[in-house]
Protein backbone atom coordinates (compact mmCIF):
# COMPACT_ATOMS: atom_id res chain seq x y z
CA UNK A 1 0.00 0.00 0.00
CA UNK A 2 0.95 3.48 -0.79
CA UNK A 3 1.11 5.99 1.89
CA UNK A 4 -0.65 9.22 1.87
CA UNK A 5 1.26 11.86 3.45
CA UNK A 6 -1.47 12.35 5.83
CA UNK A 7 -1.49 8.77 6.52
CA UNK A 8 2.07 8.70 7.10
CA UNK A 9 2.38 11.36 9.68
CA UNK A 10 0.00 9.65 11.00
CA UNK A 11 0.86 6.55 11.07
CA UNK A 12 4.68 7.45 12.26
CA UNK A 13 4.63 10.56 13.91
CA UNK A 14 7.34 12.33 12.05
CA UNK A 15 7.82 15.86 12.97
CA UNK A 16 7.87 19.36 11.55
CA UNK A 17 12.34 19.44 11.94
CA UNK A 18 11.94 23.10 9.68
CA UNK A 19 9.51 24.26 12.53
CA UNK A 20 11.67 28.14 13.78
CA UNK A 21 15.07 27.15 12.44
CA UNK A 22 17.18 29.82 10.52
CA UNK A 23 16.56 30.83 7.07
CA UNK A 24 17.65 33.21 4.20
CA UNK A 25 16.01 34.38 1.47
CA UNK A 26 17.37 35.87 -1.42
CA UNK A 27 16.28 39.46 -2.39
CA UNK A 28 14.18 39.97 0.32
CA UNK A 29 11.44 42.60 -0.77
CA UNK A 30 11.41 45.57 1.64
CA UNK A 31 14.44 44.30 2.95
CA UNK A 32 15.16 44.52 6.46
CA UNK A 33 10.59 43.86 6.80
CA UNK A 34 9.58 41.44 9.38
CA UNK A 35 6.70 41.21 7.19
CA UNK A 36 8.26 39.60 4.23
CA UNK A 37 11.92 38.04 6.43
CA UNK A 38 12.61 34.26 5.52
CA UNK A 39 12.10 33.17 8.98
CA UNK A 40 7.53 33.57 8.16
CA UNK A 41 8.11 30.83 6.09
CA UNK A 42 9.34 28.54 8.93
CA UNK A 43 7.50 30.55 12.32
CA UNK A 44 4.22 27.65 11.78
CA UNK A 45 1.64 30.21 10.88
CA UNK A 46 -0.12 29.67 7.44
CA UNK A 47 -3.52 31.19 8.33
CA UNK A 48 -2.92 34.46 6.47
CA UNK A 49 -1.22 33.88 3.21
CA UNK A 50 -0.86 37.31 1.53
CA UNK A 51 1.99 39.11 1.06
CA UNK A 52 2.02 41.81 3.69
CA UNK A 53 0.14 39.47 6.40
CA UNK A 54 3.48 39.07 8.41
CA UNK A 55 3.33 35.05 7.53
CA UNK A 56 5.12 34.83 4.36
CA UNK A 57 8.76 35.06 3.19
CA UNK A 58 8.52 37.15 0.04
CA UNK A 59 11.52 38.30 -2.75
CA UNK A 60 11.49 40.71 -4.92
CA UNK A 61 10.75 39.32 -9.48
CA UNK A 62 14.72 38.30 -9.90
CA UNK A 63 16.04 35.78 -13.11
CA UNK A 64 17.22 33.77 -9.69
CA UNK A 65 14.96 33.09 -6.79
CA UNK A 66 16.78 31.26 -3.23
CA UNK A 67 15.21 30.33 0.02
CA UNK A 68 16.76 28.19 2.78
CA UNK A 69 16.45 26.27 6.15
CA UNK A 70 18.70 25.46 8.37
CA UNK A 71 18.28 22.00 10.40
CA UNK A 72 20.78 23.15 12.17
CA UNK A 73 22.13 19.33 12.28
CA UNK A 74 21.75 16.69 9.95
CA UNK A 75 18.56 15.23 9.75
CA UNK A 76 16.95 11.85 8.36
CA UNK A 77 14.18 13.49 6.35
CA UNK A 78 11.10 12.35 4.40
CA UNK A 79 8.57 14.86 3.25
CA UNK A 80 8.63 18.94 2.80
CA UNK A 81 5.25 20.73 2.39
CA UNK A 82 5.52 23.98 0.57
CA UNK A 83 2.55 26.55 0.96
CA UNK A 84 2.94 29.17 -1.64
CA UNK A 85 1.77 32.99 -1.54
CA UNK A 86 -1.77 33.00 -2.87
CA UNK A 87 -2.88 36.26 -1.29
CA UNK A 88 -6.20 34.01 0.34
CA UNK A 89 -7.51 33.64 -2.94
CA UNK A 90 -6.80 30.34 -5.45
CA UNK A 91 -7.96 32.93 -8.64
CA UNK A 92 -5.22 35.88 -7.89
CA UNK A 93 -3.04 32.71 -7.20
CA UNK A 94 -3.57 31.12 -10.52
CA UNK A 95 -4.29 34.32 -12.85
CA UNK A 96 -1.30 35.97 -11.42
CA UNK A 97 1.76 34.09 -9.68
CA UNK A 98 1.83 30.66 -10.37
CA UNK A 99 3.71 31.55 -13.29
CA UNK A 100 6.72 32.55 -11.26
CA UNK A 101 6.47 29.52 -9.37
CA UNK A 102 6.84 27.14 -12.53
CA UNK A 103 9.96 25.19 -12.77
CA UNK A 104 10.93 25.03 -9.27
CA UNK A 105 13.25 22.85 -7.60
CA UNK A 106 13.89 21.50 -4.29
CA UNK A 107 17.34 20.19 -2.54
CA UNK A 108 18.53 18.66 0.18
CA UNK A 109 22.11 19.35 1.16
CA UNK A 110 25.08 19.66 3.80
CA UNK A 111 26.01 23.02 2.74
CA UNK A 112 24.07 25.95 1.64
CA UNK A 113 25.36 25.33 -1.74
CA UNK A 114 22.29 23.15 -3.61
CA UNK A 115 25.02 21.88 -6.28
CA UNK A 116 26.20 19.53 -3.05
CA UNK A 117 23.38 18.42 -2.30
CA UNK A 118 20.23 15.90 -3.32
CA UNK A 119 17.87 17.15 -5.53
CA UNK A 120 14.71 15.90 -4.32
CA UNK A 121 12.12 17.54 -6.65
CA UNK A 122 12.37 19.37 -10.00
CA UNK A 123 9.39 20.29 -11.50
CA UNK A 124 8.61 20.03 -15.36
CA UNK A 125 5.26 18.35 -15.48
CA UNK A 126 3.26 21.87 -13.83
CA UNK A 127 1.30 24.42 -15.57
CA UNK A 128 0.24 27.92 -14.29
CA UNK A 129 -3.56 25.99 -13.66
CA UNK A 130 -2.19 22.97 -12.55
CA UNK A 131 0.44 23.84 -9.92
CA UNK A 132 -1.07 23.27 -6.41
CA UNK A 133 -0.94 25.69 -4.09
CA UNK A 134 0.35 23.33 -1.40
CA UNK A 135 3.25 21.31 -2.58
CA UNK A 136 4.50 17.93 -1.08
CA UNK A 137 6.83 15.66 -2.46
CA UNK A 138 8.86 12.85 -0.77
CA UNK A 139 12.36 13.29 0.12
CA UNK A 140 13.86 10.13 1.92
CA UNK A 141 17.47 11.80 2.22
CA UNK A 142 19.70 12.93 5.26
CA UNK A 143 20.85 16.55 5.46
CA UNK A 144 20.92 20.04 7.18
CA UNK A 145 19.94 22.43 4.63
CA UNK A 146 16.57 22.17 2.59
CA UNK A 147 16.96 24.67 -0.09
CA UNK A 148 14.08 26.29 -2.73
CA UNK A 149 14.91 27.74 -6.09
CA UNK A 150 13.94 28.80 -9.54
CA UNK A 151 15.70 30.73 -12.35
CA UNK A 152 15.58 32.31 -15.43
CA UNK A 153 18.67 32.54 -17.37
CA UNK A 154 18.95 34.52 -20.53
CA UNK A 155 18.73 32.45 -23.98
CA UNK A 156 16.93 29.61 -22.08
CA UNK A 157 13.77 28.71 -23.57
CA UNK A 158 11.31 27.55 -21.36
CA UNK A 159 7.43 26.38 -21.95
CA UNK A 160 5.07 27.93 -22.34
CA UNK A 161 3.40 29.87 -19.76
CA UNK A 162 6.48 30.55 -17.57
CA UNK A 163 7.42 33.74 -16.65
CA UNK A 164 10.33 35.91 -17.08
CA UNK A 165 10.82 36.31 -13.63
CA UNK A 166 10.63 34.18 -10.63
CA UNK A 167 9.76 34.65 -6.93
CA UNK A 168 10.54 32.98 -3.07
CA UNK A 169 7.23 33.50 -2.02
CA UNK A 170 6.93 30.99 0.21
CA UNK A 171 4.55 31.04 3.17
CA UNK A 172 5.08 28.21 5.00
CA UNK A 173 8.09 25.17 4.27
CA UNK A 174 7.53 21.85 6.43
CA UNK A 175 10.07 19.43 6.99
CA UNK A 176 9.07 16.36 8.18
CA UNK A 177 11.21 13.72 9.38
CA UNK A 178 13.77 12.66 12.53
CA UNK A 179 16.72 14.41 14.13
CA UNK A 180 19.98 11.62 12.99
CA UNK A 181 20.27 8.87 15.34
CA UNK A 182 16.60 8.68 15.83
CA UNK A 183 13.62 7.14 13.90
CA UNK A 184 10.13 5.55 14.86
CA UNK A 185 7.13 7.02 16.10
CA UNK A 186 7.62 11.31 17.24
CA UNK A 187 11.73 10.23 16.48
CA UNK A 188 11.29 8.15 19.72
CA UNK A 189 13.64 5.55 19.15
CA UNK A 190 17.51 5.92 18.66
CA UNK A 191 18.64 4.16 15.89
CA UNK A 192 20.03 0.45 16.66
CA UNK A 193 23.87 1.46 14.95
CA UNK A 194 25.40 4.09 16.69
CA UNK A 195 26.88 6.04 13.82
CA UNK A 196 24.17 5.13 11.19
CA UNK A 197 21.74 7.43 9.73
CA UNK A 198 18.94 4.80 9.52
CA UNK A 199 15.28 4.13 8.34
CA UNK A 200 12.35 6.00 10.09
CA UNK A 201 10.02 3.57 9.68
CA UNK A 202 12.62 0.16 10.45
CA UNK A 203 15.76 1.95 12.19
CA UNK A 204 17.63 -0.14 9.52
CA UNK A 205 20.92 1.57 8.64
CA UNK A 206 20.89 3.79 5.20
CA UNK A 207 23.74 5.88 5.61
CA UNK A 208 26.87 6.81 7.66
CA UNK A 209 27.29 9.72 10.45
CA UNK A 210 30.23 12.18 9.33
CA UNK A 211 33.24 10.08 10.27
CA UNK A 212 32.69 6.67 9.70
CA UNK A 213 32.17 3.93 6.50
CA UNK A 214 32.05 0.59 5.77
CA UNK A 215 29.21 -1.91 7.16
CA UNK A 216 26.75 -1.13 9.33
CA UNK A 217 29.52 2.18 9.50
CA UNK A 218 31.51 0.80 11.89
CA UNK A 219 34.72 1.68 10.78
CA UNK A 220 36.41 5.36 11.41
CA UNK A 221 37.80 7.05 7.72
CA UNK A 222 41.06 6.08 6.76
CA UNK A 223 44.17 8.17 7.98
CA UNK A 224 43.99 11.86 6.19
CA UNK A 225 39.95 11.65 5.48
CA UNK A 226 37.24 12.88 7.13
CA UNK A 227 33.74 14.25 7.41
CA UNK A 228 30.44 12.94 5.24
CA UNK A 229 31.39 9.68 3.44
CA UNK A 230 35.20 10.06 4.36
CA UNK A 231 35.66 12.15 0.87
CA UNK A 232 37.14 15.29 2.62
CA UNK A 233 41.12 15.27 3.20
CA UNK A 234 43.00 16.55 5.94
CA UNK A 235 44.39 19.90 4.93
CA UNK A 236 47.82 21.19 6.74
CA UNK A 237 48.05 19.25 9.81
CA UNK A 238 51.77 19.11 10.68
CA UNK A 239 50.88 15.47 10.53
CA UNK A 240 48.85 15.35 7.36
CA UNK A 241 47.25 12.22 8.42
CA UNK A 242 46.15 13.03 11.70
CA UNK A 243 42.90 14.97 11.62
CA UNK A 244 39.72 13.67 13.89
CA UNK A 245 38.41 11.66 11.61
CA UNK A 246 34.40 13.30 11.86
CA UNK A 247 35.60 17.24 11.77
CA UNK A 248 38.86 17.17 10.24
CA UNK A 249 40.54 19.30 13.03
CA UNK A 250 44.18 18.73 13.57
CA UNK A 251 45.30 16.28 16.30
CA UNK A 252 48.66 17.08 16.33
CA UNK A 253 48.72 21.01 15.24
CA UNK A 254 49.38 22.48 12.47
CA UNK A 255 52.40 22.71 9.44
CA UNK A 256 54.37 25.87 9.00
CA UNK A 257 52.24 28.47 7.82
CA UNK A 258 48.96 27.87 8.77
CA UNK A 259 46.41 27.86 11.43
CA UNK A 260 42.89 27.16 13.29
CA UNK A 261 41.39 23.98 14.05
CA UNK A 262 41.57 22.09 10.39
CA UNK A 263 44.90 24.18 10.02
CA UNK A 264 43.10 25.78 6.69
CA UNK A 265 44.13 29.55 7.43
CA UNK A 266 47.34 31.34 6.29
CA UNK A 267 49.32 32.87 9.05
CA UNK A 268 48.02 36.79 9.58
CA UNK A 269 50.42 39.19 8.89
CA UNK A 270 53.50 39.17 10.92
CA UNK A 271 53.33 35.80 12.18
CA UNK A 272 54.84 32.43 10.70
CA UNK A 273 56.00 28.91 11.73
CA UNK A 274 53.84 26.13 13.14
CA UNK A 275 50.40 27.19 14.20
CA UNK A 276 51.57 30.64 13.39
CA UNK A 277 53.42 30.71 16.82
CA UNK A 278 56.57 32.64 16.01
CA UNK A 279 56.57 36.36 15.31
CA UNK A 280 58.73 37.91 12.38
CA UNK A 281 61.44 40.17 13.15
CA UNK A 282 60.41 43.47 14.34
CA UNK A 283 62.86 45.29 11.35
CA UNK A 284 61.21 42.86 8.34
CA UNK A 285 58.32 44.08 5.77
CA UNK A 286 56.39 41.24 7.30
CA UNK A 287 57.87 38.06 6.91
CA UNK A 288 57.60 34.17 5.17
CA UNK A 289 54.95 33.01 7.06
CA UNK A 290 56.75 29.85 6.73
CA UNK A 291 59.90 30.25 7.57
CA UNK A 292 60.45 34.09 8.37
CA UNK A 293 62.63 35.25 6.08
CA UNK A 294 62.21 38.70 5.15
CA UNK A 295 60.79 37.85 1.28
CA UNK A 296 59.15 41.30 1.39
CA UNK A 297 61.96 43.34 2.38
CA UNK A 298 62.97 45.53 5.42
CA UNK A 299 61.69 48.43 7.35
CA UNK A 300 63.00 51.64 7.15
CA UNK A 301 66.27 52.03 8.28
CA UNK A 302 66.87 47.79 8.13
CA UNK A 303 68.92 45.91 5.48
CA UNK A 304 70.62 42.73 4.97
CA UNK A 305 68.55 39.03 4.01
CA UNK A 306 67.40 39.24 7.81
CA UNK A 307 67.05 42.80 7.99
CA UNK A 308 69.11 42.95 11.22
CA UNK A 309 72.01 45.68 9.60
CA UNK A 310 71.01 48.86 10.21
CA UNK A 311 70.97 51.54 7.24
CA UNK A 312 73.80 54.05 8.22
CA UNK A 313 72.53 56.26 5.01
CA UNK A 314 68.73 56.39 6.15
CA UNK A 315 69.96 56.96 10.02
CA UNK A 316 72.43 59.96 8.72
CA UNK A 317 69.05 61.58 6.65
Amino acid sequence: MTLTFDLYVFLFGQVNVALNKPAYILDQHNRGNNRTDASNAVDGRKSDLRWNGGQCAVSELKQTATWWVNLTTIHSIHNITIYFRTENDLQIFYGKWSIHYLGFSVYVSNTTDRTQGTLCYKDDNFTLHTIPAVFTTTCPVHGQYVIYYNERRPGVTYPRGYSTDVVSNLCEVEVYGCPGGFYGPYCSNACPDTNCYCHLETGTCQGCIPGYQGYLCKSACDRGYYGAECQQECRHCRDFTQCFHTNGSCLTGCEAGYHGQKCEAPCPYGLFGPDCREKCNGTCNGCNRFNGSCDSGCNPGWQGYECQDGNEEFSNT
